[in-house]
């Protein structure tokens, strides 16, 4: 199941907006997603306000389900504008705001055993990393609709093992998660370079992240 990435070439055969069937059916992602208590309130607002702003500016509302194709869809330097966002985002994240309990070697391994369950038959699995608290992670072979089911459950069976391991109920991860297309070899390229110096970006320590790395 190799990674299989969109070529700008062939817009021609996007029709009505989508991109081409294969692409639908077999794209490859770089997704991200957080614990709930990972940024403070204030500057989570501020960043969204901003976010929606820029969507609307570009014709998108912030409310449509299929936003992140819309955007998808804008031209090249549009599309890196929005990425000022996820910067800043992924700025705030390694801060490591909250109580960053994956920094435990035993909870980080209930998301990397959740996130490599099925690789191989529903997905194939990209690099990833574990930080205290956020994952990023690259994921190829699905399209977008089986795509955000498959983060939410990833995000449902982890947070049950990590609630059991600590003896809590209630949410563990942020509702929302964050995902764009990889469109070619080179971004896929620098997105495995990203996800494998996240930990020096952050100042980690051994022990305090997971890295899994796809031979």
């Amino acid at each position: 199941m190799p990674f299989r990435f969109f070529n700008p070439a062939e817009r021609t055969t996007i029709t009505h907006g989508h991109l081409p069937h294969w692409d639908q059916a077999e794209a490859t992602y770089f997704i991200t997603w957080r614990t709930a208590d990972s940024m403070p309130q204030d500057v989570w607002l501020k960043w969204r306000h901003e976010r929606d702003g820029w969507l609307l500016v570009h014709g998108i509302s912030p409310l449509a389900k299929d936003w992140r194709r819309q955007v998808e869809d804008l031209a090249e330097d549009e599309r890196n504008d929005f990425r000022q966002f996820s910067r800043r985002l992924e700025h705030e994240m390694d801060a490591c705001h909250g109580e960053c309990l994956l920094r435990r070697p035993a909870l980080a391994q209930h998301v990397s055993d959740t996130l490599r369950f099925f690789d191989g038959s529903r997905y194939r699995l990209g690099d990833f990393v574990i930080m205290p608290n956020h994952v990023h992670l690259l994921v190829g072979g699905l399209a977008r609709q089986s795509m955000l089911k498959q983060v939410a459950s990833w995000k449902k069976w982890s947070a049950l093992k990590i609630n059991e391991a600590l003896g809590r109920s209630g949410r563990f991860w942020q509702d929302e998660s964050f995902d764009h297309l990889v469109r070619h070899q080179a971004s896929f390229d620098k997105l495995r370079s990203y996800i494998a110096e996240n930990p020096q970006r952050a100042d980690l320590n051994k022990g305090e992240f997971l890295y899994w790395r796809r031979e």
